[in-house]
């Protein structure tokens, strides 16, 4: 697909179909069109414009886990076309960036003042022992181009640490960077997902972690893709443990301090639509730890601002991105 051929209007770039269905629903529910640009092939004409439109970019960090190594690459490729023509981009190629790199996240955060997790940033496998000793145990481990919870995992000791990187469990991450970080114990047995669309605050979530998981994606595909590799947790227990994990936290709003500097955050580094996950810590301090530029909405919650009248996120996103096509064209 040559994708100056497309017809103007709203596009979203992606390259998994499983998250889009939601936000295919919406749009159908809202009766607004929409186009789809699959990041798994394609090609671009660099001496032709793209088409009039709003792109929205959901390139993920995880890509590369379902089999899309090059989709990153790819969005670079497209985001660089669009922003050249000065085409009208949600999430845009610096954001791309940080959402490929958490090592990106923390500096970017801790410029602007916020407490990330002590993190050392080791490069290939061989000095991971060597550098875990100065962080201190309790520790976690994750991958720099992460999502859905890459290479995260608790160590209580450097032992276990040795063991683990010794072992064919262990998985080098496709950046080659592994984050050794320390680990933030919990005021309580959750963290909160701040939602953000239009670089506003929009709701916020309290994702239960009692359970001891690392694994905290919202969205239902996801948990298909968590029963398919353990099919002992499907069934109705999971659909209950479930429904109970992702809930409103109606305390937090627009007016909170903590989402009024992360509005100035985004809005300094062109972050449209995001969802940023922080801890409490037993200490008491406010601990952000992600950025996630592609941010997925639980089903769950979603359906219980319907039920009380209200938009769900995927509902506003559409809006959103409708009207951002709708002062595109006013501008031409």
């Amino acid at each position: 697909m040559l994708y100056n051929n497309y017809e103007q209007g709203v596009f979203i770039l992606h390259e998994n179909p499983e998250w889009i269905v939601p936000f295919a629903e919406a749009f159908e529910k809202a009766g607004v069109a929409f186009n789809e640009i699959l990041l798994t092939q394609g090609s671009i004409d660099l001496d032709s414009p793209p088409p009039q439109g709003v792109f929205w970019s959901r390139l993920s960090a995880s890509s590369h886990t379902r089999g899309n190594i090059y989709s990153k690459d790819y969005g670079r490729a497209v985001l660089t076309w669009l922003e050249s023509y000065g085409r009208r981009v949600v999430n845009g190629s610096n954001v791309l960036e940080l959402e490929v790199s958490k090592v990106r996240q923390y500096l970017a955060l801790n410029k602007a003042g916020f407490r990330t997790p002590k993190t050392i940033a080791v490069f290939g496998k061989e000095n991971l022992l060597e550098y875990a000793k100065e962080v201190g145990t309790p520790f976690i481990t994750k991958h720099n181009q992460g999502g859905k919870g890459l290479g995260v995992r608790l160590f209580e000791n450097l032992t276990e640490f040795r063991g683990y990187i010794e072992s064919s469990e262990f998985e080098l991450p496709i950046d080659g960077i592994t984050l050794l970080q320390e680990y933030i114990r919990a005021k309580e047995f959750f963290i909160t997902r701040l939602e953000f669309i239009g670089g506003k605050f929009y709701y916020a979530v309290r994702v239960d972690t009692s359970n001891g998981a690392f694994e905290l994606c919202p969205a239902d595909a996801c948990d298909i893709e968590r029963s398919k590799a353990l099919p002992e947790l499907a069934g109705g227990a999971c659909e209950i443990d479930r429904a109970d994990k992702f809930s409103l936290r109606t305390d937090i709003d627009s007016d909170t301090p903590l989402v009024q500097t992360l509005e100035q955050f985004l809005q300094a580094h062109r972050i449209e639509v995001a969802g940023v996950e922080f801890i409490e810590s037993f200490d008491g301090e406010i601990v952000v730890y992600d950025i996630n530029t592609n941010t997925n909405y639980n089903g769950n919650v979603e359906s219980s601002l319907r039920k009380q009248g209200r938009k769900a996120a995927a509902d506003r996103i559409v809006e959103f991105l409708h009207q951002a096509l709708h002062n595109t064209q006013k501008e031409r």
